[in-house]
């Protein structure tokens, strides 16, 4: 996901933090596509980023950075930050993979101070990333296993419409808005499509790498998904998000 979540991060930052400045906080900065895009604005003083993978942040901090980033490894539900700190706090495509997403998200609003953002986004899972769908409704045709996998995947309150908002509400923000952020994901053929999914890293390549069916039959299904009647070449699919934002009360 990491080429597609920097062609998103520009948006979603234009969305939630337009006219920001001051100190910011990107939690569950991955490899650092979000925290970079935030370099751009020099409206921020200084701009923190946690995740909880040693080998993201591993990553993050070997990149041509800006002297502003911080990269550290911590627990999104345990921010190591005081209350108020931050005159802006994010959280990009990460919200539905951690086992409690509310606690999060009450601890994005504490670090903030009161009269700061707090904004966060995740794909659509269900009807707004194609890629994705192919994949599972693929592999649910040939395992069980899957089906299930996908159920789960996709019925995530967080990834809907609403979700996000409906969370940010809950933690007692006020002036909650909500948006759909698209992006096209750009393949140049089915071998471009297939490798970052053998790779053993994040959601689809952890199922590949546990496939519990024929591997190569999989592959075979998702090859004629991919090419749909069409010869082998470059493919374009949309990829939503549904982002939203809200204030901390002063």
């Amino acid at each position: 996901m990491g080429r597609h979540s920097r062609m998103l991060a520009p948006f979603f930052v234009a969305f939630a933090a337009s006219s920001a400045k001051g100190r910011v906080l990107d939690v569950g900065c991955g490899t650092g596509h979000l925290a970079l895009e935030l370099a751009r604005n020099h409206g921020f003083t200084s701009i923190e980023a946690l995740d909880l993978s040693d080998s993201y942040i591993a990553y993050a901090k070997a990149r041509e950075a800006d002297s502003r980033i911080n990269f550290q490894t911590a627990d999104a539900c345990n921010i190591p930050f005081a209350d108020n700190t931050f005159d802006l706090t994010l959280s990009m495509l990460v919200l539905a993979f951690i086992p409690e997403p509310q606690r999060a998200i009450h601890e994005m609003v504490r670090v903030t101070r009161p009269g700061g953002t707090v904004s966060a986004c995740m794909w659509d899972l269900r009807g707004g990333l194609v890629f994705g769908r192919m994949f599972w409704d693929t592999a649910a045709v040939l395992d069980a296993k899957a089906a299930y996998l996908r159920a789960k995947a996709l019925s995530r309150p967080i990834t809907r419409q609403g979700g996000i908002a409906g969370e940010l509400k809950h933690a007692g923000l006020q002036n909650v808005q909500e948006t759909a952020l698209t992006i096209t994901m750009n393949f140049a053929n089915f071998r471009d499509f297939w490798t970052p999914l053998d790779g053993g890293d994040g959601m689809f390549a952890t199922y590949v790498a546990a496939f519990d069916v024929n591997k190569r039959q999989f592959k075979k299904a998702l090859r004629l998904a991919y090419l749909d009647g069409s010869p082998d070449g470059p493919r374009t699919y949309f990829a939503s998000a549904w982002a939203a934002r809200g204030t901390r009360p002063r």
